[in-house]
């Protein structure tokens, strides 16, 4: 089944800073969403500290609104629901293995944020992206 929907944490992903403290995964999720893949943030926040985050996602599915944390496996299944999606057609990622876990044991595809680059060259590869060049990973 092809991949729709790109899940991602907000601390310690889409926060992380890259090439000149810029948040290319940020940019990277935009890029998917103007691609026709389904993103949600998914965060155990109370709230995100910039609101208008919300508007570049298709969802925002935050632990404090929804009475579930990650890594429990319903908070990916709501996601996935939300974006009209089965988790077999997902891909979570976040900086947290545990979190990641969660998520494959829901059915998604995980993956483990550890640096701006690889994350960017894994995702690229799993949705078969074509990213602007200032995003291209140089190996």
């Amino acid at each position: 089944m092809e991949l729709r929907g790109l899940l991602l944490d907000y601390a310690g992903v889409l926060d992380d800073p890259g090439r000149a403290g810029a948040l290319p995964l940020l940019e990277v999720a935009h890029h998917a969403r103007r691609s026709g893949i389904s993103t949600a943030v998914v965060s155990n926040a109370s709230g995100l500290p910039d609101p208008r985050i919300a508007d570049l996602f298709d969802a925002v599915v935050l632990s404090g609104a929804v009475a579930v944390a990650k890594p429990s496996r319903e908070i990916y299944l709501l996601t996935a629901h939300r974006l009209g999606l089965e988790p077999r057609q997902c891909v979570f990622v976040d900086d947290l293995q545990q979190n990641v876990a969660g998520a494959v044991h829901a059915g998604m595809v995980g993956v483990h944020h550890r640096g701006v680059d690889s994350t960017i060259a894994e995702l690229t590869v799993l949705f078969d992206l074509q990213l602007p060049p200032d995003l291209v990973v140089r190996g």
